[in-house]
């Protein structure tokens, strides 16, 4: 499998570029911005792109997906209850002083229990809320990977202070979801660097698998 991981925005959003190395489909998760730097990757791949996926609709993470469509043809995958969100772009934009981006909308509403496939590649969908009502993580079981947007961080955890957060169910979220994988998975977060679940299992200071669930 092709992963690229590629800080994006000025808020250094972890876009994820998954390929299939015998299809050439890809996945493009959270193109926050800097679509030409994410083109290149899928060029230089030989690499089409099979859907766009927004773990939340954050303007870091949703940014650049209208633009990313409107190039490569892919649909849009995003969770529902996070359309209030996205229809406050201009009000986000302002938070940051930026541009307000083109709101992409949604092809095809995200689900639990989905299935994303590229080529061989199957990315299961967890709905895992709290940072935002319609947060998403994408579950690679057999490359023992979960793409956790911004629920779970090396760490620390997704923050719950702006509107739509819920410090009790991203907590759930994570110990009932994400803590339920192996302790081996490799966690690729929506910002910063790589963690494994069994390593914040262990010792997150903020969400601790010893703790019952609220």
């Amino acid at each position: 499998m092709i992963h690229e991981i590629l800080p994006v925005g000025m808020l250094g959003c972890n876009c994820s570029v998954i390929g299939d190395e015998t299809s050439r489909e890809a996945i493009v998760i959270d193109p926050g911005d800097d679509i030409e730097a994410i083109l290149a990757i899928l060029k230089r791949h030989g690499l089409t792109v099979k859907t766009i996926v927004i773990t939340h609709a954050h303007i870091d993470h949703i940014g650049g997906a209208a633009r990313l469509r409107a190039i490569t043809g892919a649909p849009v995958y995003m969770h529902r209850s996070d359309t209030p969100l996205s229809e406050l772009l201009e009000t986000q934009a302002g938070w940051l002083g930026v541009e307000t981006p083109e709101n992409p909308g949604i092809d095809t509403p995200a689900r639990e229990g989905d299935i994303l496939r590229a080529g061989s590649i199957e990315a299961h969908v967890l709905h895992t809320p709290g940072h935002t009502p319609g947060s998403i993580s994408l579950f690679l079981p057999a490359e023992g990977k979960v793409i956790a947007g911004d629920t779970l961080f090396r760490g620390s955890i997704g923050r719950t202070d702006l509107p739509g957060g819920d410090m009790t169910a991203i907590a759930n979220s994570i110990r009932g979801k994400l803590y339920t994988l192996p302790e081996n998975t490799i966690v690729v977060p929506g910002h910063g660097p790589e963690t494994t679940i069994g390593a914040e299992k262990q010792s997150n200071p903020f969400v601790r698998a010893d703790r019952l669930r609220s």
